[in-house]
């Protein structure tokens, strides 16, 4: 959790942590000050000191509301400080950084950096700081240990944020489904009222509005792919392909709080109007396979564990695995599941066997989602839900909805 950070700074014998970018759509920013309408800030956080927000000058309110210790950038004028620089914008901008950790004392020891902004005019910037301010290293956080590892447990208030975008996603599934059942199918295919087939980019578009409607955004869009894109686990669907009866479709949505807050996760598979035997033995299993893995859950195991228990129970159906050969492009092809917050993926991550601190503890938020894929035989099954684990110990669902295969469409011949 939040209040966990500065301890794990220090377990990681960093002297700081540093996180820039716009406060919206960037997790780090967005974690550390409630987001809000700021284009470009920096948070230095240390331990045993106050957190400070570094602004620009017109959104001084919108930092002040964050309730951090503020500076603003305007100390250091842009004209003053490229005229020391001679005219060059690089070194003007690191001089920039060079006065505000001088302003506050580090001058001397490890910062983990975060953030999201441009890599290029960043590594420059950071490489220039480096020159004026020797006594500072610069670091990512390549094993997740700060930053990320705070994040893999939540509290009550954003357990009850995801919560809240959980009911958005299955009131749009539930819009979805009667918007889905309502048209009729000629000659195999839906169509809409003027004659013309409903297309997988009427539905996405149907999709994005509905999720306006309801105050979420969808940054990362939607998969809305069926037949042989079903097949694919990341295809995202093709948006000219006409909605067919009998072929599965992989409908997985993952939007977030508007304003990059966080998100929900959650997939189904529907065949429209009827599913050939075939789609109906591989969705058996992948909703055996679900239920067997969620039966099992317990606190204190390392969340790849479930991965390891997915495997066995697919291979035991005869179909291959990504434990048995990493590359494998038909079966079962990716992780069981993945932490989830402000970020889609984030700890526990389900393929990290030998990393203990992806281990299942109350505070822990993460999806299960077992699949199958035969792009080659033209379907994909998956089947998602996001848990939590409460105080208590207990694995809870955080929203429900029902998992139908079929959905009825009603027919007729020209």
């Amino acid at each position: 959790m939040k209040s966990d950070l500065k301890i794990l700074l220090q377990d990681q014998r960093a002297d700081a942590l540093w996180v820039t970018g716009p406060a919206q759509h960037n997790p780090a920013m967005f974690y550390l000050t409630g987001g809000g309408h700021m284009t470009q800030a920096d948070v230095i956080m240390r331990p045993g000191e106050d957190d400070i927000l570094c602004h620009a000058p017109m959104e001084r309110d919108e930092a002040a509301k964050t309730g951090l210790k503020t500076l603003n950038y305007s100390k250091y004028p842009l004209k003053e400080r490229l005229k020391t620089a001679e005219g060059d914008r690089l070194v003007a901008h690191a001089l920039l950084y060079k006065h505000i950790f001088e302003e506050i004392g580090l001058t001397q020891g490890k910062v983990i950096l975060y953030g999201k902004t441009d890599a290029g005019k960043m590594h420059s910037t950071v490489t220039k700081l480096q020159e004026m301010l020797p006594g500072l290293s610069f670091h990512g956080d390549m094993e997740d240990a700060v930053l990320l590892q705070a994040m893999a447990t939540k509290d009550s208030h954003e357990i009850d944020r995801i919560r809240k975008m959980g009911r958005v996603v299955t009131e749009v599934a539930s819009r979805l489904v009667e918007f889905l059942t309502s048209h009729l199918a000629v000659y195999e295919i839906l169509m809409k009222s003027d004659g013309i087939p409903l297309q997988i980019a009427d539905i996405k578009a149907q999709i994005d509005l509905w999720l306006a409607e309801l105050g979420a955004e969808n940054p990362e869009g939607t998969i809305f792919a069926i037949g042989r894109d079903a097949g694919v686990p990341h295809s995202s669907g093709n948006p000219n392909d006409p909605l067919a009866l009998g072929q599965t479709i992989v409908f997985d949505i993952f939007p977030c709080e508007k304003g990059g807050g966080y998100y929900y996760d959650f997939t189904r598979t529907w065949c429209l109007g009827y599913a050939p035997e075939e789609a109906q033995a591989l969705y058996d299993q992948v909703h055996t396979v679900y239920h067997q893995v969620v039966s099992e859950l317990q606190t204190g195991l390392n969340a790849a564990h479930y991965q390891e228990r997915t495997c066995e129970l697919f291979e035991a159906m005869g179909h291959t695995t990504v434990r048995q050969d990493p590359a494998v492009e038909s079966g079962y092809v990716h992780s069981l599941g993945h932490g989830l917050g402000l970020h889609v993926h984030e700890k526990p991550w389900f393929s990290q066997k030998d990393d203990p601190s992806n281990t299942l503890v109350p505070g822990s938020v993460f999806t299960i989602e077992p699949g199958l894929y035969y792009p080659d035989q033209g379907m994909g099954v998956r089947l998602e839900d996001t848990y939590y684990i409460t105080e208590a110990g207990q694995f809870e669902k955080i929203v429900d909805f029902p998992m139908t295969l079929c959905l009825p469409i009603n027919r007729k011949l020209r």
